[in-house]
């Protein structure tokens, strides 16, 4: 009875741990991924839930923050190709999203909206490596993808911003 015990609060410690260390970076990529703060909050929500469901099988093969952000991006895109989601313009003000694990010296949402604009291949690779701070190897463990493509898409996604920022885009 006391094993058990001891088992559940470590559980619970390591869980609220979890929570507390990787939260709001979590809502912070969510919000720019599916571009609502309700439907951030309710991705970190599901993501939390399936890393406690999923807490067992963790084998520490990667961090926590790469498994937390495996979970959240499978989450975001699931939540994205839902039927529900197509038919609502759920976008969150720029104002309104949380903001960077780096703040900007000047608001200026010209980025922001430029990075929304990116494909999501290449959105979710800079959000994971300039906005988490997570290493080609760690987003790639999160992906499913190795470091090299991880590379490709952040370069392909740096040439589109550029060329956007620049004026250059041919979509404005």
């Amino acid at each position: 009875m006391e094993e058990s015990r001891s088992a559940e609060n470590f559980a619970d410690d390591f869980f609220s741990r979890l929570v507390e260390c990787h939260q709001l970076p979590l809502r912070r990529m969510c919000c720019v991924w599916l571009r609502d703060r309700d439907l951030a909050e309710d991705a970190v929500q599901e993501t939390f839930f399936k890393a406690w469901k999923g807490a067992p099988s963790f084998r520490g093969e990667c961090s926590e923050k790469t498994w937390l952000m495996r979970i959240a991006v499978n989450v975001c895109r699931d939540m994205r190709r839902s039927a529900w989601h197509r038919h609502v313009d759920g976008r969150t003000p720029i104002d309104q999203m949380p903001e960077a694990a780096v703040p900007f010296q000047e608001r200026d949402d010209t980025l922001i909206r430029a990075l929304c604009r990116l494909p999501q291949k290449q959105r979710e690779a800079v959000l994971l490596y300039f906005y988490q701070d997570m290493t080609l190897q760690e987003i790639g463990d999160a992906l499913g993808r190795s470091p090299s493509a991880i590379s490709r898409r952040i370069e392909g996604a740096k040439k589109a911003l550029r060329r956007h920022l620049k004026g250059e885009d041919e979509n404005d």
